[in-house]
């Protein structure tokens, strides 16, 4: 309207032409863009990065979300905005059928099932475990070093979000020294795909590598602590409160596994034992 009115057709020819009013035009050429476009085009930017982080979070989640990313929002608003832009919680669609696509991985698979390493912090491995208990599920994520079978970092959690995986790798990386060109391999889980969690990875100059879509060996040495984990822990009886297994679980890495459990690809020798004979005083890891 505005390029017809420079041409000398009038505002109000052109508006009974089109059928509109002349006053909201005018409004609007004085105001493009409203305050309350603004708030909710910044309230949907929120909401929009949560769900990219945590694809199976519902719209209250991402509420919660957009909420301390310093959006304030109303949950029905949420909604509203999520059911606008098709932004659906990836547990409230159907299960996918066999053969069915994933989400694309975000590295290469750098391992190749070659679970060996010359040194410390050359090849870490991470996954994701739940287990019921009286309260719900407790979920943990355990990164290990595959030199030495160290459980290096984890995190315990009730949610089964990207804060979970990124959690874990902080926690790794401040017990490890000389990351740098460190490859953490992971399965496709959403978790490992998050932005948080790349980002995580760049800050700490880890290089990520990720296997294929239902192939359990591509991450067998993992799986393999876990088992045990199961084992020893998790099935041994039944948990009534979060809290319970998540003590149950930290004394049994920390106490048994690490420097209790011999392994016999270590030499018979525990994690904590390998580190400290084939590590030098001066550059052992915490």
């Amino acid at each position: 309207m505005s390029e017809l009115a420079a041409g000398g057709i009038p505002v109000a020819v052109t508006c009974r032409v089109l059928n509109i009013a002349r006053q909201p035009y005018y409004r609007w050429l004085a105001q493009p863009v409203t305050t309350a476009e603004v708030t909710q085009a910044y309230r949907a930017n929120a909401l929009v990065d949560a769900h990219r982080d945590d694809p199976e979070f519902g719209y209250r989640f991402l509420a919660d979300e957009a909420r301390q990313a310093g959006q304030p929002m109303a949950d029905r608003t949420a909604w509203r905005i999520c059911s606008g832009n098709g932004w659906w919680s990836a547990f409230g669609k159907k299960k996918r059928g066999k053969g069915a696509k994933v989400g694309p991985p975000v590295h290469d698979d750098l391992v190749r099932r070659d679970f060996t390493a010359q040194g410390p912090n050359r090849l870490w491995l991470a996954d994701i475990t739940e287990h019921h208990t009286g309260e719900g599920k407790l979920y943990l994520c355990a990164i290990k070093d595959v030199w030495s079978n160290r459980i290096v970092g984890y995190s315990i959690d009730s949610r089964m979000k990207s804060r979970l995986a990124v959690a874990a790798l902080h926690n790794a990386a401040a017990r490890r020294d000389d990351l740098a060109g460190c490859v953490l391999h992971t399965d496709r889980g959403s978790q490992f795909r998050s932005r948080k969690f790349v980002r995580a990875l760049d800050r700490h100059q880890i290089v990520g590598s990720m296997g294929r879509v239902g192939a359990a060996g591509d991450n067998a040495a993992m799986e393999s602590f876990f088992g045990l984990l199961q084992n020893n822990v998790l099935d041994r009886r039944v948990w009534r409160s979060r809290e319970q297994l998540r003590i149950a679980i930290v004394t049994w890495i920390e106490r048994t596994y690490h420097r209790r459990r011999r392994q016999r690809s270590l030499s018979r020798l525990t994690p904590i034992e390998f580190e400290t004979i084939m590590t030098p005083p001066a550059s052992q890891a915490a």
